[in-house]
C-alpha cells in the first residue's frame, strides 16, 4: 500500500512538474518563434521555478534517477500538449515513442535495486 501511494504521489508530480515546465519552456516559443510580447517569458520564468520545485519533491536517493524518470512522463506530457493546445494530433508512431519511453520510465523507478 505504501509503495502505490508513493507511485501515486510521484506520478502526480511528475505530471504537475512536466505541464509547468513544458507551459514555461512554451511562454518562450511564443515569444521567439510567434512574434508574441517578451512580457510572456515572465509567466514562463514562474512555470519553471515551479517545475524546478515540483522535480525536487519526488521521493527519489539520486537526483539523476529522479530526472531520468521523468524524461518518459514528460515526453508523453509534450505529446498531450502538442494534441490539446497546439492542435496537432501525434501520429502512430509518436504513441508508440511515449509507450517506449515510459516503460523506461518504469523500469527506473521500480526496478529492484541492491542495496547499498
Amino acid at each position: 500500500m505504501i509503495q502505490s501511494l508513493t507511485s501515486i504521489n510521484a506520478l502526480v508530480l511528475y505530471m504537475a512538474a512536466a505541464v509547468a515546465e513544458i507551459a514555461g519552456c512554451f511562454a518562450f516559443w511564443a515569444w521567439l518563434r510567434l512574434d508574441k510580447s517578451v512580457l510572456w517569458t515572465l509567466p514562463g520564468l514562474l512555470a519553471l521555478v515551479i517545475f524546478a520545485l515540483l522535480l525536487t519533491r519526488i521521493d527519489a536517493a539520486f537526483a539523476g534517477r529522479a530526472f531520468a524518470a521523468y524524461g518518459g512522463v514528460y515526453i508523453v506530457a509534450s505529446l498531450a500538449w502538442l494534441w490539446i493546445v497546439e492542435g496537432a494530433q501525434p501520429d502512430r508512431w509518436d504513441f508508440f515513442g511515449a509507450a517506449v519511453c515510459l516503460a523506461g520510465t518504469a523500469i527506473i523507478l521500480f526496478g529492484p535495486r541492491a542495496t547499498p
